[in-house]
């Protein structure tokens, strides 16, 4: 296996049990394991934050579904231009989605996509809160509102948008590659 990043950080061996555990039932599931969670793996205590977090935001309860979630994502990436997680939540909007140009436009500029009000209200949103979240008002939030958003799936926008913030510079700033499987993924 080829390093996840351009950074010389080996992996805890061997890792404790639970983390081994973790692993292969990504692996069971996704048929591989991506590349970030193996960055992460020199630091268990690292490794289970980043795991923790990504698996509230992105798999827990919300009134958002798995695919805004991941719009969400590629969105942000998108504007941090953010290799890894362009191909790695690309992949996953084409497969929520089951539609590759959706996917596709999304990496490229979600300006091009036909969205439903919603779905726009959401991820002009998560544009702002990359680009200028400072300049975000009440009126930026009641747009939200006004499309079926309450103030808790608000929350869950600005959360998303937050981490993919963070880990795109990590993954970008550590050279962290994506997995080739991604990119054949659900097309």
């Amino acid at each position: 296996m080829t390093r996840p990043t351009r950074l010389n950080l080996a992996p805890v061996d061997p890792l404790p049990d639970a983390t081994a555990k973790y692993f292969a039932v990504c692996q069971e599931k996704l048929g591989l394991l991506p590349n970030v969670l193996a960055a992460y793996a020199f630091n268990i205590d690292k490794l289970n934050a980043f795991t923790s977090m990504y698996n509230d935001l992105m798999l827990g309860e919300s009134h958002l579904s798995k695919l805004e979630r991941e719009m969400i994502a590629v969105v942000v990436s998108a504007v941090n231009r953010c290799y890894y997680c362009l191909v790695a939540h690309g992949a996953a909007v084409r497969e929520y989605s089951e539609n590759p140009e959706l996917g596709e436009m999304l990496v490229m500029n979600h300006r091009v996509c036909e969205l439903n009000p919603r779905q726009r209200a959401m991820v002009d949103f998560a544009e702002k809160v990359t680009i200028e979240s400072h300049k975000i008002t009440e009126g930026d939030r009641e747009l939200l509102r006004e499309v079926g958003f309450s103030d808790r799936d608000i929350w869950d926008i600005i959360a998303v948008a937050g981490f993919f913030n963070m880990t795109n510079r990590v993954a970008s700033a550590s050279g962290m590659m994506p997995n080739p499987e991604y990119h054949s993924a659900s097309r």
